[in-house]
């Protein structure tokens, strides 16, 4: 059986490109998945993969445009 990654705050953050304290943020909020080891805290990357597609919007590229043509 093959053990899902955990990741640091600072590797998450890292990753998502927003700062460490945007992240102990998102914690105290419950915003992000998280698992708690202690006083640690950890990531599973595959909840976070999923976490990240709940949020994910169409683009403008998705709406219909009018154009008209004289």
């Amino acid at each position: 059986m093959e053990s899902e990654r955990l990741l640091t705050v600072e590797q998450l953050a890292g990753w998502l490109q927003v700062k460490k304290r945007t992240v102990y943020q998102w914690v105290h909020e419950e915003y992000i998945p998280v698992v708690k080891l202690g006083a640690l805290v950890r990531f599973r990357e595959g909840s976070v993969n999923e976490w990240i597609r709940k949020r994910e919007q169409p683009g403008r590229s998705e709406r219909k445009l009018r154009i008209d043509v004289d």
